[in-house]
Formats: C-alpha cells, sequence, structure tokens
C-alpha cells in the first residue's frame, strides 16, 4: 500500500534559491520508491551541455507514483511468454550458420551483459561477438569478471581502447565543466556497439535493460526498439563533449576530428542504410538486475566486490570501473541522489526491499564522500581532491543545498 504523500512544499518567491540545470523547483518523492523527481532521465550524451538544456526528469503522475515504479508494475501484467515467442520469432529471421556473427552484445563484463549474451548465445542459439569500451580505469575484481565473461562464458569480443591522452583530457574538462566523471565511458558504452555493428555487417545489437527500469519516460517500453536518436547524429555541429561545442574543443586543444571520432555516434543515414536495428533484451525477458547478478555468477563466473561499495549497501552493481563510485557522488551533489538512492529504489520495485528499509539505507550511505579510489582516480586525470571538492560546492543547486557552520546538508530528505 502506498504511503502518504511526499510533497514538500515550494518556498514562496521573494525567498526562493537558485534552481540549475532546469531541474523542477519543488522536490517530489515517489511514494511507490524512494527517487525524487530530481533524478535525471537519459538524454543523447553528446547533447550534454551545462546548462543541460532539453534535459527531462523523472516523472511522477497524478498519485505521486514514478514511471519506474509504474512501469515496475507493468511488468507484472506482461505475457512474457508471448514477448519470448517475439524474440524467438526476430531472432530466427537473422540466426547463421556460414560463421558470421548475427547479434553484437556491448557489454565490460557486468552481470547484465554477461546475462543478455549468454541467454543469447546459450539459450537461443546466436552466434555474438561481445564488444568493450573499457572503463577508465578497472578495478581488480572489474578487470576479473570482464576476463571470465569472455574466457569462462565463452564469447569472442572486440575491445576498443581510445586514445589514453585525449579520454584523460574528456574526462577531466567533463568534470570541471559538467561534473560528470562518467561521461567518456557512457559515451562509448551507448555509441561503440552500432559502429561496430555497421563494420562487421552484424544486423542485430542488444542492450540490456532498458532506461524506464530507472526512470526514463515509461513510453520508451512501447517497443524493443532503443531510440535512434541516443546513437545517431546527422551534423557535427550540433555534437558537445565534455559540455562543450565539438569544433569550441577541437579548437580550443588544438586537437583534430579524428581524435574525437571514437565517441561520436553513427552517421544517420548510413546506419538507415544497413537496417541494423538496436534492441533492449529487457523488452523480450523480465529483467531483473539480482537474478540477473545470480545468473551471472553461475556461467560466467562473475564475482561482487570483496567489500561493501561506498555510498551504498551493495557490492555487484557497477563495480568495473574505479571511477564509478566518483560518478555516484556527483549525482549526489547535483541531483540530491546518491547511490543508495538508486540502489534501493531499484530494489523495492523489485519486492526485494520495503519503502521504510529503503528510506533507512539511504540515510545511512546516500552521498558518502568515495575513499578508496578517489585519489588514484583524480590523480590520474590531473585533478587534486582540493580541486575536485571545490567543484562539487560550484555544481551544487542552491534549491537542493543549504550550507550552515560550514557544513552542506539537504533542504529535501526521502520520508
Amino acid at each position: 500500500m502506498l504511503k502518504s504523500a511526499t510533497r514538500k512544499p515550494a518556498l514562496e518567491r521573494s525567498d526562493a534559491p537558485e534552481v540549475k540545470y532546469g531541474l523542477p523547483r519543488e522536490v517530489i518523492f515517489c511514494r511507490g520508491c524512494v527517487m525524487s523527481n530530481q533524478r535525471p532521465s537519459s538524454i543523447p550524451e553528446f547533447r550534454h551541455r551545462p546548462d543541460r538544456q532539453g534535459a527531462k526528469y523523472l516523472h511522477l503522475d497524478e498519485e505521486g507514483v514514478c514511471d519506474a515504479c509504474r512501469y515496475a508494475q507493468r511488468k507484472e501484467t506482461i505475457d512474457w511468454t508471448r514477448r519470448e515467442q517475439e524474440l524467438l520469432a526476430l531472432l530466427d529471421r537473422y540466426r547463421r550458420s556460414d560463421g558470421a556473427y548475427d547479434c553484437l552484445v556491448p557489454g565490460s563484463g557486468g552481470k547484465d551483459s554477461a546475462y543478455a549474451a549468454h541467454l543469447l548465445k546459450y539459450t537461443y542459439g546466436m552466434h555474438p561477438l561481445t564488444v568493450t569500451w573499457p572503463p577508465i580505469l578497472y578495478t581488480d575484481y572489474g578487470w576479473k569478471n570482464f576476463q571470465n565473461w569472455i574466457e569462462v562464458g565463452g564469447f569472442d569480443n572486440v575491445t576498443f581502447k581510445p586514445n589514453g591522452r585525449v579520454h584523460r583530457l574528456l574526462t577531466r574538462l567533463a568534470i570541471e565543466h559538467l561534473l560528470h566523471p562518467f561521461q567518456t565511458f557512457i559515451l562509448g558504452q551507448k555509441n561503440l556497439a552500432p559502429k561496430v555493428a555497421l563494420r562487421y555487417q552484424i544486423p542485430l545489437v542488444f542492450f540490456g535493460e532498458p532506461e524506464a527500469e530507472y526512470g526514463s519516460p515509461i513510453a520508451e517500453t512501447a517497443s524493443s526498439l532503443r531510440d535512434t536518436s541516443y546513437y545517431t547524429m546527422r551534423h557535427l555541429d550540433e555534437l558537445y563533449l565534455a559540455g562543450l561545442p565539438l569544433p569550441e574543443l577541437m579548437e580550443r586543444h588544438q586537437l583534430s576530428l579524428n581524435d574525437f571520432m571514437a565517441y561520436l555516434p553513427a552517421d544517420a543515414e548510413e546506419l538507415a542504410r544497413s537496417n541494423i536495428e538496436v534492441h533492449y533484451m529487457g523488452y523480450y525477458i523480465k529483467w531483473t538486475p539480482q537474478e540477473a547478478y545470480y545468473y551471472a555468477v553461475e556461467h560466467t563466473g562473475f564475482q561482487a566486490r570483496p567489500f561493501r561499495t561506498e555510498g551504498t549497501y551493495s557490492k555487484y552493481n557497477s563495480i568495473d570501473d574505479k571511477i564509478d563510485d566518483l560518478h555516484y557522488y556527483t549525482t549526489h551533489i547535483k541531483f540530491g541522489l546518491g547511490r543508495a538512492s538508486y540502489d534501493a529504489s531499484q530494489e523495492i520495485r523489485n519486492k526485494h526491499l520495503t519503502r521504510e528499509e529503503g528510506i533507512a539505507l539511504v540515510r545511512r550511505f546516500d552521498g558518502e564522500q568515495p575513499g578508496r579510489y578517489v585519489r588514484e582516480v583524480l590523480e590520474a586525470l590531473g585533478l587534486t581532491v582540493e580541486r575536485f571538492m571545490e567543484l562539487c560546492d560550484e555544481f551544487r543547486s542552491p534549491h537542493l543545498w543549504t550550507r550552515e557552520g560550514g557544513r552542506w546538508s539537504l533542504r529535501h530528505e526521502v520520508a
């Protein structure tokens, strides 16, 4: 049963603090999970500007329930046997017996890519090529999981390692201009697979779960196909990297277009001519992250972290990159939502936690400052911890944060 309203009264206009990034002024928490309407929805990462122009945020309906919770409810009514039959019909059209690859699965060895690739090959008889845009700095266990994915799981793999000097520069600039240390990884993770499919003439690309699982508009679940706006472009002048227009970035840092091609999406016209389709496996198979974890452990040798992840209570989500912990810390700074909020919301929707338990976990762990890898990561990027913390203070939105006695605190907390 849903709890009482979690709406926070808006401040009067005369004393209302500044709102950054086009965020909703009034902070409202979902009645079903512990997420607020400050959570950003997915946008094409190559159009990400400092002011987040055009960005959308988590939608809550008139009953105060978010799209992610509504989608979780809808999943209970879907005929998953029928959806699997749709998947089988799709795969039957493209399955090959001439030794060529017939589908492609992007991933770095995490639980979701391991689950998707293994199902396609060993349950459905497909011949996937796995493709990896590697983390900025692998964790020891993340590197082991990647190796196990290929060696234990049994897959061919193409790994694309971008120019290290450019990669470090773009990651540092994304922190300085967007407070977004994960942007370069997201760009590669989302854009590489369709481009590799073009080069190898592979007709199907499969990502795992749709973004609607976590709060993107529920309308995106009407089809298995990923919206092409996420991974195609028509004009170079529409692109932003690290918060800067591409031409300005090239001129300011004396770099060529070639230096940035790895980060750019596929050409829209070329991809349309190819008839390549990009699908979500989560449209056809009921996707539960915890079940994907158990499956990956059993079939591909996946291992959780040997210790609790900073900023949350879990050990198996997003653990392959040393910059992961920093990324979730910055989401807490910009949107008031840290890693525990994301993890607990997902587990509440999947009935692995109650909302009360989720609230307790958020209050205990959300916004915990990362310490294990932060200095190593920042030194690799040419930043000091002191400069990073200065940037964090600059990027806090006043409508979310207040400072008293030299300490920052959130104006609104889930209840």
